[in-house]
């Protein structure tokens, strides 16, 4: 068996359990997929069992002179580590090379969010075509609600039905977590519009809420394409993607009501310093309504 055939063999049986034992998501157990081929290309011929700490540390030195973030080679490090796990548990390897490394630190950044009148006209979508019907109540949940993409990638028709007039719905987010969040009026508005027509695109066994063009479950990468195609005729200017309206949510309700525990509970995040990246947001947006508001805060000309 050739290099090439065995680290293939193992990342598919790796793949298989992610999928099945831990239950990650399609999206999520691709996104393992990418980073482990990353890994994959930078050993060439060198064995995954002779792999070493020094290895590890040149391949991310490699990665970073080239221009990859902190963020995101950590969060290519933490594939690696996992999958080292992974074959010291089930095929019998001696040392995980990726253990007590880290990613350099990159500047944090803040995350982007749209103003409440930007948000207001992306997800103001208007026409009578089934695709713009499903658009609309996209982006009406993901604003009303804060999901990631994947929670609603995953939604399922029956339980919508179930839980959509009472206000709030039941979500499995990170970790197989089941979360209950808010729905306001606009977006049980635009699902019952969605729900009214839905069988126009769907195939009559599919289960999924949203669906694509061919009748089954709608996929990540036509909800971002969907929405940068919508951003552009809204007339948003920003960078416009589903995590974009997360973050909107977030900002907007913390705003409003200051309580950055319930933000935390909506969002889904298991620890508050997650969500405090918030407060970094709204001290900007308060800043800049003192430094336009407060006389001493106006420099003299």
């Amino acid at each position: 068996m050739t290099q090439d055939t065995a680290s293939a063999t193992l990342l598919a049986g790796y793949l298989a359990w992610l999928r099945h034992e831990k239950q990650y998501s399609e999206l999520t157990a691709e996104n393992y997929e990418r980073d482990l081929r990353h890994l994959f290309t930078l050993a060439a011929d060198t064995p995954l069992v002779a792999l070493k700490p020094h290895h590890i540390r040149r391949f991310i030195a490699q990665l970073h002179s080239k221009g990859l973030g902190g963020r995101s080679l950590a969060r290519m490090l933490s594939a690696w580590r996992g999958f080292f796990t992974y074959l010291i548990r089930d095929h019998g390897l001696s040392d995980n090379p990726c253990v007590g490394l880290r990613a350099p630190k990159s500047p944090r950044t803040l995350p982007q969010s749209l103003s409440p009148d930007e948000a207001s006209r992306l997800v103001n979508i208007s026409g009578d075509a089934p695709e713009a019907i499903r658009d609309h109540a996209i982006f009406e949940l993901f604003y009303s609600s804060g999901l990631r993409l994947t929670e609603l990638v995953d939604l399922e028709l029956a339980a919508m039905r179930a839980d959509i007039d009472s206000g709030e719905i039941r979500v499995t987010g990170k970790g197989n977590k089941t979360r209950i969040v808010p729905l306001g009026a606009f977006a049980i508005q635009a699902l019952h519009g969605w729900m009214a027509i839905r069988e126009q695109l769907a195939k009559p066994d599919e289960t999924a809420l949203f669906v694509g063009a061919r009748g089954n479950r709608i996929t990540a990468r036509v909800i971002q394409l969907r929405m940068k195609q919508w951003g552009v005729t809204q007339g948003i200017t920003s960078n416009v993607h589903p995590h974009l309206l997360r973050h909107s949510f977030a900002t907007h309700v913390l705003q409003s009501s200051g309580d950055l525990r319930a933000v935390q509970e909506m969002l889904g995040h298991a620890s508050i310093s997650t969500t405090q990246i918030y407060t970094h947001l709204d001290f900007q947006y308060l800043s800049k309504i003192y430094d336009a508001a407060h006389p001493r805060a106006k420099k003299k000309t």
